[in-house]
């Protein structure tokens, strides 16, 4: 299995002007890397949107650098601050319980 990049971004101050300008661009750049993401979508706060959390799958972290920074969203300063670590998901619904278990 491919390793796992988790990205944790906070939206800056422009960002709500941004994502409506940018929507469009950042949703088919998603769509054509869709097989890059473990998972992707908007962090929300009180209804509000105040960041995304994007889980991609790459190499290393350099190429999951390279993969994220394509993003139209992160050209254009959508994000204040994004920080980057690796993930390894071991229990839950999408590992199929506790993964320790299962070998």
């Amino acid at each position: 299995m491919m390793p796992l990049f988790a990205f944790h971004c906070v939206d800056g101050a422009q960002a709500p002007a941004l994502r409506e300008e940018l929507l469009a661009d950042h949703l088919a750049h998603v769509e054509a890397h869709i097989d890059d993401y473990a998972i992707a979508g908007p962090l929300k706060e009180e209804g509000a949107t105040i960041g995304s959390l994007l889980v991609i799958k790459a190499a290393d972290k350099d190429a999951a650098r390279a993969k994220f920074e394509t993003d139209p969203y992160f050209a254009a300063g959508v994000w204040d601050s994004v920080r980057m670590s690796q993930f390894l998901g071991v229990a839950g619904d999408w590992v199929g319980g506790a993964a320790w278990k299962h070998g």
